[in-house]
């Protein structure tokens, strides 16, 4: 698995358990058989769901940097935004993503990598069915 489906995964799985606790908890605490009520829902809510609705991007990560307990940065940093996510975000990582993403610029030149890697991910995100501020997107 590469980079981007790692992020993109972390993202979509932050997003499905999101969807999933509101749904889980009126149903638990209505009936006493809620044990197969769950499960027989969950897959038919969230196919739906993730095809009917796009994923808040901006929620999702600033969910994230709240619960990591840092002061990241994710709207402009895809360092923070990595670490958001609870992922490496070390040089080795992003030069990977950066493959990934069809970088063509000069590896060793971190900070035009970076800036690259922000914008390509968030773009990549919100053409797999990420909803992006529009701001973000520029």
């Amino acid at each position: 698995m590469g980079i981007f489906d790692k992020i993109k995964n972390a993202i979509w799985g932050e997003a499905k358990a999101a969807e999933a606790s509101p749904t889980a908890t009126p149903t638990t605490a209505g009936a006493t058989p809620a044990p197969s009520a769950p499960t027989a829902t969950t897959p038919a809510t969230s196919a739906p769901a993730s095809t009917a609705s796009p994923v808040d991007i901006a929620s999702i990560l600033d969910a994230a940097v709240k619960k990591s307990g840092q002061k990241l940065d994710w709207k402009h940093s895809i360092v923070d935004l990595m670490k958001a996510l609870g992922m490496d975000a070390s040089l080795t990582e992003r030069k990977e993503l950066a493959q990934e993403l069809g970088y063509t610029g000069d590896a060793g030149d971190s900070a035009k990598m970076n800036i690259f890697l922000h914008k390509a991910l968030l773009k990549k995100l919100s053409d797999n069915g990420g909803k992006v501020p529009a701001d973000l997107l520029d």
